[in-house]
């Protein structure tokens, strides 16, 4: 380790900024997020520093850089355009063994402004070691997205309860069980959603004498996307990586489901034609159970729960029984195969309205309603579709579709075994039979299909990402 990572209170501390450019600029904003007395030295200053110094949030003397300007400094940074001024500075406050930053120049400085990530009180602060500033500023950028605003908010009220869990918990292992509980349980997922008023609730329900007895847990019901691990949110990650068992279907892509926590309890329940691990009421049992004896459990499930994807039946029953859960949508497969396929759904040339429809239903048969789906202008998808394809397409041509309407079967969306066939009504099902589709295949009907030669962009790699395998898509029925 290079330099030592350390927080510094600066709050009413005279802090002394040499320079009045865009970089002075921002390194005094910094200086005043963290509380300091800052003084500004510069004989012209930009418009925000300006506004600054009229505003009275800093002390500007308007003029050049004087030795005494160094005295009774806590800390100083040398931001002129100027280097032989810079290294004065530098000289003049490692003699008073004073903190001092030169602004590109890491050899002359003692100490170095990092790339920071703000969700005060919470601060997270990244450095390269003088080495590359730009590097620290690109992996602030990653953290940004990482880490929620509400990280903020969730520090506040553990300070705010700090005191009364110590008076609670005698025994620090019984504390460092319920801060668990609570910065990475139902607490935080309130927190973070913006809920204060049931985070505390519950933090109040954790602190009740009989709290450790009774724990009730939380369902995650987070869709996987279609196949692609890149496709999944950052909420969704943040909670896989939290829940300590996993309920996952057959068409979560491998990949993802790597994602979880590696001591996670996983447990399978997948379906697919004719052979079912669990029935769907015995899943929605499980979930109950599991929740009820204090876990944090995942439900993942291919694509976005609520499309196809059974979340509703199971949300109910967890809202029956007084469980809590989250509902965190994924990329469903329409969206997520089309695209990668190069076939917009929507296209004011071609289709000016989507529909997703199941490829057979709850008892089996295929009985939608086909004038609705055989109107102009509209693209039609079809999820778990392959079986039924031939009757698909006969019931679409005799309710006034044309034989030579374009079709699209996207085979195993996303992934590395993404295969695209095009065709139209009168011809896929030959190309089918000659050149089976590995399932879950996606169907695309409609007007825009035409237009895969111009946009198509993906070339899936030859290898799968991480070197698993990966089955993925949509709600296994």
């Amino acid at each position: 380790m290079d330099l030592l990572p350390i927080f510094l209170d600066m709050r009413g501390r005279p802090c002394l900024v040499v320079g009045g450019g865009a970089t002075a600029a921002r390194k005094v904003a910094t200086l005043l997020r963290a509380g300091a007395a800052v003084i500004l030295v510069a004989p012209t200053l930009t418009p925000e520093l300006t506004r600054r110094a009229e505003a009275g949030e800093l002390t500007h003397r308007a003029r050049r850089f004087l030795p005494e300007d160094i005295e009774g400094q806590r800390l100083v940074i040398a931001a002129t355009d100027d280097r032989g001024v810079n290294r004065q500075i530098a000289e003049l406050a490692r003699v008073a063994d004073i903190p001092v930053n030169v602004v590109d120049d890491p050899e002359a400085c003692t100490f170095v402004l990092p790339s920071i990530v703000d969700r005060s009180p919470v601060t997270v602060a990244i450095s390269s070691g003088k080495t590359s500033p730009v590097l620290a500023r690109l992996l602030r950028t990653r953290l940004e997205a990482l880490i929620p605003g509400g990280y903020g908010r969730l520090a506040e009220l553990s300070g705010r309860y700090r005191e009364r869990v110590k008076e609670r918990f005698t025994e620090p292992a019984f504390r460092r069980r319920f801060w668990d509980r609570v910065l990475q349980g139902a607490v935080a997922e309130r927190v973070l959603a913006g809920q204060m008023q049931e985070a505390e609730a519950l933090i109040e329900q954790e602190l009740a004498p009989d709290a450790l007895e009774h724990d009730l847990g939380e369902v995650y019901l987070v869709g996987a996307g279609p196949g692609d691990p890149d496709l999944i949110t950052f909420r969704a990650l943040r909670l896989m990586q939290q829940a300590d068992v996993v309920v996952y279907d057959r068409l979560v892509a491998t990949p993802i489901l790597e994602m979880t926590r590696r001591d996670a309890q996983r447990i399978y329940v997948g379906k697919q034609r004719n052979h079912h691990a669990l029935r769907q009421e015995e899943i929605n049992r499980l979930l109950v159970d599991l929740a009820k004896d204090g876990h944090r459990v995942l439900r993942l499930k291919g694509g976005d729960p609520f499309i196809f994807g059974r979340g509703g039946e199971e949300i109910d029953t967890l809202a029956a029984e007084g469980i809590p859960f989250q509902v965190i949508p994924g990329i469903t497969a329409a969206s997520g195969c089309a695209a990668y396929a190069g076939i917009p759904l929507t296209h004011r040339d071609y289709a000016q309205s989507v529909v997703f429809v199941t490829g057979h239903l709850k008892d089996g048969t295929i009985n939608l309603n086909w004038p609705a789906l055989a109107q102009p202008n509209q693209t039609v998808v079809f999820y778990m579709g392959l079986t039924g394809l031939p009757i698909i397409i006969e019931r679409l041509i005799a309710h006034g579709v044309s034989p030579e309407m374009p079709i699209a079967l996207v085979q195993q969306g996303t992934t590395h075994l993404q295969k695209v066939y095009t065709g139209t009504l009168a011809t896929i099902c030959d190309q089918v039979a000659a050149d089976p589709p590995i399932p879950p295949t996606l169907l695309i009907v409609g007007e825009v299909v035409k237009l895969r030669d111009k946009l198509n962009w993906y070339q899936p790699p030859d290898e799968p990402v991480h070197g698993a395998t990966t089955d993925i898509s949509e709600a296994d029925t």
